[in-house]
């Protein structure tokens, strides 16, 4: 593939609902383009972009994917997203990379969420928002329906470009509404045929075409509503401009599979879309924080994006980047802006699905990717050193569901370990920890197919079996009555004996564990021994009366004791201080307390009513509702973490996918009666096991 200009670069995220095609549309415009010389099927498994080994089993996008392809002097880089919510982090790469956002929208079921999440996406970041309507072939697909819930949904920048007439319910000729042609198909090729009549629905289009138009500037708008007419010049530089400011969003249609409208919806993108001259100049930040306006200048000091990385354990680490200013060569150094460190750039390849195409350089406005940064990760700034300048990282999804993870092979820890931390690598919305009180490693993803694909990945890349579980929830025990009990150990051995003798006070207070306290008189118990209690009372404060979970707001006052000169020594002293503690504990109303978080959850206004009744059921309390943005409302509670293990599966079926929540611990409290009962049978069987 020769290089390309910025002026000629078309960098384009594909994005929409799962199913809707984004893949297959891909791949009609990959064969199309010369760019592949079959045309791959997603049911096969043999599409250029669904590559990794968990997508052609699952036949579902998983990962981002770049591809290339050159349609009339143009470089068009394609970058397939995933439509599954389990996998919104790889959307994220895919369009802060992107310069465009191909919406693909399904012929018969329409705009869904996955629709709304592409374009909220596209908005965030100013991005050009182009849809196709796909599937058109097939006889229950519905164009002018879907259209007109387009419009509903996204307003009057909804502009139809290409349209289809309709005749005994099968699309097989498309007009062009810019062009006033009509082409029918013929083995993927357009051929122009007489334009049919369309009756009164052409006239709605064209209205449609002018009120998108009409949105492009205030003159245009004036000239609309008052009645004058536009001209054809006008109307085709309005919707050209409108798409590259983000005022229009043009609306193309066809069948990927059956490759009919690709050919014209190719002419479009190339005609429609912005460059990356036009629209990848980004601003970034100078090591003292101020602005940085950068240009997509191929002679400029380089400044590159790394929006994805691959981890695989046998070509080693991949960082795709996409090039804001200069251009990044082979045996030049980058500064990495994260690091501080110096990244000499090895091998500079252009990648195609999988396969890598070796390239002398990556220019200005380019994707591209580099062998082996091992100080690299996904959202860093590559920069000359010359210029150092940071770009705006990728914003990830928090993770909502947390699993323990379990190797079905004892001392297979570090293994399991070692293979997640190299899947974080290549996906940040993957969280993984260790937790030290419950002893158990946790995997934290954005859904039960994300986790399971990790799951996947383990055995498949890194041989590792792993089973995964609810994980264990860390409570707490504290007391809430003062109580006083004598410590004493005493033990008799020839020679030296043991002896060790204390009384101390325990009494709840407010701290985060032991609060140690002495107000011994008359040295009943020599100050040199004091240590030796308090070190005591603290080893025993990891395992409470009640479950055995750590002890907190406890104080501990030694208030007096007494000793022998000979047999008394530091461990008679932590001897009777643990005494003392299993003495004075289940006398002092022991009690458990449970973790519990703040939730903010973002839904529409409709499931309002379901979340509030969900967090009753789980024992939260609701603190208050926020009107937010687009319909939708904020629902602040605080909820025990024990009931929150699947709030996230409930939260994506019952709006469809559309709300979202943040969960943040904010401190301890009693547990109620029953949940504390069941919690300390648990560790009674589960202590009786051990």
């Amino acid at each position: 593939m020769k290089q390309y200009q910025a002026k000629n670069i078309l960098n384009i995220a594909i994005a929409g609902h799962s199913g809707s095609g984004k893949t297959s549309i891909a791949e009609a415009m990959l064969y199309l383009s010369g760019a592949t010389d079959r045309f791959g099927k997603v049911g096969e498994g043999s599409t250029i972009c669904d590559f990794d080994p968990e997508e052609i089993k699952r036949k579902i996008t998983v990962a981002t994917a770049v591809a290339p392809l050159e349609w009339k002097n143009h470089k068009i880089n394609l970058i397939d997203a995933p439509g599954l919510f389990d996998f919104e982090g790889a959307l994220c790469e895919a369009v802060r990379a992107a310069d465009s956002v191909l919406i693909a929208v399904s012929g018969k079921s329409g705009v869904a969420v996955g629709t709304e999440k592409a374009v909220e996406a596209a908005n965030k970041r100013g991005l050009a928002k182009i849809f196709f309507v796909n599937g058109l072939c097939d006889e229950s697909a519905r164009f002018y329906r879907v259209f007109e819930d387009l419009k509903a949904s996204f307003g009057p920048s909804i502009c139809p470009v290409v349209v289809p007439y309709i005749e005994d319910g099968k699309a097989n000729i498309y007009i062009n509404m810019l062009e006033y042609k009509a082409y029918d198909y013929q083995n993927g090729k357009p051929v122009e045929v007489k334009m049919p009549d369309m009756g009164t629905r052409l006239e709605g289009l064209r209205t449609a075409i002018y009120e998108a138009v009409a949105e492009t500037s205030d003159e245009m708008f004036e000239k609309y509503f008052s009645g004058e007419q536009f001209t054809p010049e006008e109307v085709i530089v309005g919707v050209s401009k409108g798409v590259k400011s983000g005022a229009i969003c043009p609306v193309f249609c066809g069948d990927a599979l059956l490759m009919r409208g690709m050919e014209q919806f190719l002419d479009g993108l190339v005609w429609l879309a912005p460059s990356a001259e036009e629209k990848s100049a980004e601003m970034g930040s100078d090591t003292d924080g101020n602005p940085v306006e950068l240009s997509v200048n191929e002679s400029g000091a380089t400044a590159a994006i790394v929006f994805k990385t691959v981890a695989d354990p046998f070509i080693g680490k991949l960082s795709y980047l996409k090039v804001i200013s200069g251009k990044v060569t082979t045996d030049t150094q980058l500064v990495n802006m994260r690091t501080g460190n110096l990244e000499r750039i090895g091998k500079t390849v252009i990648m195609h699905g999988k396969k890598q195409e070796d390239a002398p350089s990556i220019v200005a406005g380019d994707i591209g990717a580099i062998l082996k940064l091992q100080g690299t990760s996904t959202g860093d700034t590559l920069c000359a050193p010359a210029r150092k300048v940071t770009l705006e990282g990728i914003e990830y999804p928090n993770p909502t569901l947390s699993m323990a993870v379990t190797p079905k092979n004892k001392g297979e820890e570090d293994k399991v370990a070692q293979g997640i931390l190299r899947l974080v690598d290549e996906d940040p919305t993957i969280r993984f920890t260790t937790n030290t009180e419950t002893h158990q490693m946790v995997l934290s993803g954005l859904g039960e197919q994300h986790l399971d694909i990790i799951v996947s990945k383990l055995k498949s890349k890194f041989g590792v079996d792993v089973t995964l579980q609810k994980p264990r929830v860390p409570y707490r025990e504290t007391i809430r009555k003062k109580v006083q009990v004598q410590g004493r150990y005493k033990k008799q051995t020839g020679g030296h004996g043991q002896f060790g003798d204390i009384w101390v006070e325990f009494e709840p207070c407010d701290s985060d564990g032991l609060e140690f306290a002495e107000r011994v008189v008359g040295g009943a118990v020599p100050k040199n021994f004091f240590p030796a209690v308090e070190k005591g009372l603290r080893e025993c404060i990891a395992k409470g009366p009640l479950a055995g979970y750590p002890v907190v707001g406890l104080r501990a006052t030694l208030y007096d004791g007494s000793y022998h000169p000979v047999d008394s020594s530091e461990m008679s002293f932590k001897m009777a201080a643990n005494l003392a503690y299993k003495a004075g504990m289940p006398i002092a109303n022991p009690v458990l307390l449970e973790p519990i978080g703040t939730l903010r959850c973002l839904v529409p206004d409709a499931n309002m009513g379901d979340i509030l009744g969900e967090v009753n059921k789980r024992r939260g309390r609701v603190l208050g509702m926020d009107p937010a943005e687009d319909g939708k409302q904020i629902v602040e509670a605080e909820v025990p973490m024990a009931e929150m293990h699947d709030f996230c599966t409930f939260v994506r079926q019952v709006t469809q996918g559309r709300g979202s929540f943040t969960f943040d611990f904010c401190r301890y409290e009693e547990a109620p009666q029953q949940v504390a009962q069941k919690v300390i049978e648990e560790a009674k069987v589960s202590a009786a096991e051990e």
